[in-house]
């Protein structure tokens, strides 16, 4: 059965880059978490007859948006702002690989989500370790706690996406996109910031 790889592993280095400034990278996950539920729900708007994409990603659109409140009290209680959005050249840059028609286009959409979610769960694992490593058990626990929460999600993706084509053309694009993700994830410096 076809399954999401991700095609890179985070260097160590990273969490260090990412945590540099706090503010920037909540700030960031915050707009990560509005990116997602909003996501959701423009597939729902698109393709409200796919079979269960309704009811599955309306439920995943309100875990992000309870995900989005969660990052916000944790800004709000250390006394900063959010700080705006900023462009996301990851994501523009998986969203470079869908297909114009469909079922190529919807299958594309689902799988790139699915990276996005993906990585998404490795950085946020590597955000929970280091912050425990530097005795911040809050933000340690919250950040393992929503990294479950994303590999559901990735997992939940590549499920909308399999009855869209045979799992021998799903194992294939699978391969493609992770090559894909690996090298838009290398062009880009690390900074404060989830992906």
């Amino acid at each position: 059965m076809a399954h999401l790889a991700l095609g890179s592993v985070t260097g160590a280095a990273w969490f260090a880059q990412a945590s540099a400034d706090l503010g920037a990278l909540l700030s960031d996950h915050l707009h990560c978490e509005r990116k997602a539920a909003e996501n959701a729900l423009s597939l729902v708007r698109r393709y409200p007859h796919h079979r269960g994409l309704v009811a599955a990603l309306t439920r995943m659109a309100h875990e992000e948006t309870s995900h989005l409140a969660q990052v916000a009290g944790i800004i709000e209680r250390r006394g900063w702002v959010v700080r705006p959005d900023t462009p996301n050249r990851y994501a523009r840059g998986l969203l470079a690989a869908v297909r114009p028609r469909d079922p190529y286009h919807l299958l594309d959409e689902l799988l790139i989500a699915s990276f996005i979610e993906a990585r998404s769960r490795e950085r946020l694992s590597l955000l929970g370790d280091g912050f425990g490593a530097a005795g911040d058990r809050a933000l340690s626990d919250f950040y393992h706690s929503l990294a479950s929460a994303e590999e559901r999600h990735a997992g939940l993706f590549v499920d909308l996406a399999r009855p869209l084509i045979s799992e021998i053309e799903l194992c294939a694009r699978l391969a493609e996109l992770a090559e894909h993700e690996t090298k838009v994830l290398a062009a880009l410096p690390m900074g404060s910031r989830i992906h």
